[in-house]
């Protein structure tokens, strides 16, 4: 069995190598083209291209994919697995040859760009992978596989790893078994779509509860990035997590050089790591003991 495989996130390459690992032929590799990266907008592969290329994998970049349908055809695989790929895929693409995609959701909840984040933002304990014939509408093709994953407090990169691996595990079931798989069409009328995050999202006010700013933490701090403005500050948050004090005000800080503790809707929670002025990842204790006039001012609502 050849497969083509498209795909272009830290997801994608984990996938990706499980393939690899199961024994599976990877006749070819598309991916997103290099991208501007870091301050020197350096053009940079995506992780599934260097990955590719360290295995000696053809790779293929296309900036509009419709635009090389040809080149594609030319391709010999059997079936087509797209993870985390980023760009639509034609018709005349997926009436080709099966086209099957892994999808960090229990579809037909969290369609869209960003089901990771998303499920940890709203605080699930229940997520999941779903296997899925690929349609032109996004993220709305039949399942031919789906596990849930019970969740214990992961940030975004740990809870993707986990669910790319459980994908992987589970795509290897479905490519052996594919022709057997009696498909199970989505309830459309249950779907719930997601949107890709941008910096704003990373934004934590005082007004927020304790959960939705843990959780907002959790989904973007390592990616997006989450901070809090203070007066003329903004302090980039890394770690946060439920505090025990209790009489604080929204916005206030705790008078206690030892926790950088603020008050919020219900209560308050405590910043375990964030960033100094110069960029060095410290704890909340360490940036306090070094900035004490932070502790007089207030978190924006």
């Amino acid at each position: 069995m050849k497969i083509l495989f498209l795909g272009s996130s830290k997801f994608s390459k984990i996938v990706l190598e499980s393939l690899i690992n199961a024994g599976f032929n990877v006749s070819c590799v598309i991916t997103q083209p290099d991208k501007p990266s870091g301050r020197g907008h350096k053009l940079t592969p995506t992780e599934v291209k260097v990955f590719s290329q360290q295995r000696g994998i053809e790779v293929k970049t296309f900036d509009k994919f419709r635009q090389h349908m040809d080149e594609i055809k030319q391709i010999d695989y059997d079936y087509s697995v797209v993870a985390s790929y980023g760009q639509i895929l034609p018709n005349d693409f997926l009436e080709f040859k099966p086209c099957v995609n892994v999808h960090p959701s229990l579809l037909p909840k969290y369609r869209g760009a960003s089901p990771i984040q998303s499920s940890i933002i709203n605080g699930d304990k229940i997520t999941g992978v779903t296997i899925m014939k690929v349609a032109q509408k996004v993220d709305a093709g039949d399942i031919l596989a789906q596990e849930s994953f019970e969740t214990n407090g992961e940030y975004y990169l740990e809870l993707e790893e986990k669910l790319a691996i459980l994908g992987g595990k589970m795509l290897e079931k479905v490519l052996k078994n594919y022709k057997n798989i009696n498909p199970v069409v989505q309830n459309d009328e249950e779907a719930t779509f997601t949107r890709k995050f941008e910096k704003v999202d990373g934004e934590l006010k005082s007004s927020m509860t304790i959960h939705q700013l843990v959780n907002r933490v959790r989904a973007l701090s390592q990616t997006e990035g989450t901070y809090i403005n203070v007066d003329d500050a903004t302090i980039k948050i890394l770690k946060l997590r439920e505090s025990t004090f209790t009489d604080l005000k929204e916005g206030e800080f705790l008078q206690d050089k030892k926790h950088f503790v603020f008050g919020c809707a219900d209560g308050s929670v405590e910043i375990e790591e964030c960033l100094s002025p110069a960029g060095k990842r410290i704890t909340g204790r360490d940036y306090i003991n070094g900035h004490n006039d932070i502790l007089t001012k207030r978190v924006k609502c």
